[in-house]
């Protein structure tokens, strides 16, 4: 394991020139303190995680040192915002402090937010606050964990910092870890500004270092796009399978990786709601939960435009034409295995489609009804779940046709709970869970994010003593609309 001091950086972004990002130091934060950190993320770079506990980890994650390789850089970008083309963008709180090299030869971006102003504040302060901060970090940590492609969070710095929303709060900043942060609006915005020159640069620095399989096709480019639309289809699957609500979706908050990026007003449904909004700004509900996978779709289109100079225009709308048929195949996948099956029938689709209509409108808990349907044999775990529905006559006849699909795998139920709580977490990123850490930390407590973030690490695991944690929100946690203020 390695101390901070010893890290490898190897700046390959930065090394694009000043075109594509401008150099800006951190503006330090005052009397900086760690509120929590993953030893996870911090494995990626291994470092010892006994490095979180000293001064300068603080020092450096707050912006008062850097290491002398570093190079900080805010990036430059641009982007449909709410379906509006803004034409520039850019790190406004966030700088690329440089790529670290880790032992397995992998690149890991440092990018760390609320480091204070650069030339894309526009007109912001340039900072995070400490609920914001904390929000992304837990949120990063829990997809990870439950197998959703996301980038990392390394830590989060708390300070005596004031910094203005709605309120006055404290400034924070978090390390949030990638192996790239290049965004669907990179390409957009050198597109737009007819610096092709510049758009093939940033593509073939995407390819090589990123997409390197592709380097061989008849069109490296065409190549890179079937990737990028394939590891989207699987992604929002991801989402849509485990109710999770990213809130912004706009094109500069896409990952040309494919990971989930730049969380915002998120949330996790808690009674089911396919037209949840989890926004406060989303009016029209452009950002539904059930609108991610037509916007995905949306925003691919946008990046396939911005790739016209290098790919023809039939090729790119035949390769777009392959989001939703692989959306759906991925996303049955994952519904076939929370309910339990092991083989694919004909009809399996038809059967999940019921139960998310049967679950609209009800007070099904999305997340711990696929829980409790593998605690028991099917028959007696039904009965106990059905009290949350409205159509009672729909939910037994569906709850026959389960029953009866169930017994056709063959499986004691054993094996059946095991194979269900393998992939069906019992422990729930909850918007509530989130805001009472928030609470606490804002009061100088960080026992409750730093153990919430402990539980969630495991959340398919049952752990002792952890039982708050499993329960479902009070009236007042449920649907908590969250705005874009951080």
């Amino acid at each position: 394991m390695k101390a901070l001091a010893d890290l490898v950086f190897d700046n390959r972004f930065a090394r694009l020139g000043d075109a594509f990002s401008t150099p800006v130091l951190p503006e330090p934060l005052e009397q900086p303190r760690l509120v929590v950190a993953s030893a996870q993320a911090m494995a990626l770079l291994d470092l010892d995680p006994a490095e979180a506990d000293t001064e300068l980890f603080a020092e450096i994650f707050a912006g008062h040192k850097l290491w002398s390789d570093a190079e900080p850089r805010a990036m430059v970008y641009s982007g449909h915002q709410f379906g509006v083309y803004n034409p520039r963008l850019g790190d406004g709180r966030g700088l690329l402090l440089g790529e670290v090299v880790n032992d397995a030869g992998e690149h890991w971006d440092l990018h760390l937010k609320g480091a204070g102003q650069t030339p894309y504040s526009r007109m912001g302060d340039g900072r995070a606050v400490l609920r914001s901060s904390i929000r992304e970090f837990l949120a990063s940590e829990y997809l990870h964990a439950l197998g959703i492609p996301t980038t990392r969070a390394l830590c989060v710095t708390g300070s005596m910092t004031p910094v203005w929303r709605e309120r006055q709060e404290s400034g924070a900043m978090l390390l949030r870890l990638a192996p790239s942060h290049v965004r669907f609006g990179h390409f957009e915005y050198f597109y737009y500004t007819n610096q092709h020159e510049q758009l093939k640069v940033l593509g073939e620095h995407v390819l090589s270092c990123h997409f390197a399989d592709c380097l061989s096709a008849e069109n490296p480019w065409a190549a890179m796009f079937r990737a990028v639309v394939e590891r989207n289809a699987a992604l929002i699957a991801r989402w849509q399978a485990y109710g999770f609500c990213h809130g912004v979706m706009n094109s500069d908050n896409m990952s040309i990786l494919g990971i989930t990026f730049d969380y915002g007003p998120y949330a996790f449904l808690d009674d089911f709601d396919a037209k949840h909004i989890c926004n406060h700004s989303d009016d029209s509900g452009r950002y539904s939960f059930s609108n991610q996978v037509p916007i995905a779709h949306w925003n691919l289109a946008a990046l396939a435009q911005a790739l016209t100079p290098f790919v023809e225009v039939e090729q790119l709308r035949e390769t777009l034409a392959l989001f939703l048929p692989l959306y759906q195949a991925h996303h049955l996948a994952l519904m076939r295995r929370r309910l339990g099956f092991t083989q694919a029938q004909e009809g399996d689709g038809e059967l999940v489609e019921r139960l998310l209509q049967l679950m609209q409108g009800g007070a099904v808990d999305y997340s711990l009804f696929f829980r409790r349907l593998g605690e028991r044999a099917p028959a007696e775990a039904l009965r106990q779940l059905r009290e949350d529905f409205v159509d009672l006559a729909g939910f037994d006849q569906w709850a026959q046709d389960y029953a009866a699909r169930t017994a056709q795998e063959g499986a004691d139920q054993t094996a059946r709970r095991a194979r269900m709580h393998a992939v069906n977490p019992l422990y729930v990123l909850r918007n509530y869970l989130a805001q009472n850490a928030i609470t606490a930390a804002e009061q100088g407590d960080y026992g409750p994010v730093r153990e919430l973030h402990a539980v969630l690490s495991r959340p398919f695991e049952e752990q002792p003593g952890m039982q708050t944690y499993t329960e479902r929100p009070p009236e007042w946690g449920k649907h908590l609309e969250i705005s874009c203020s951080s």
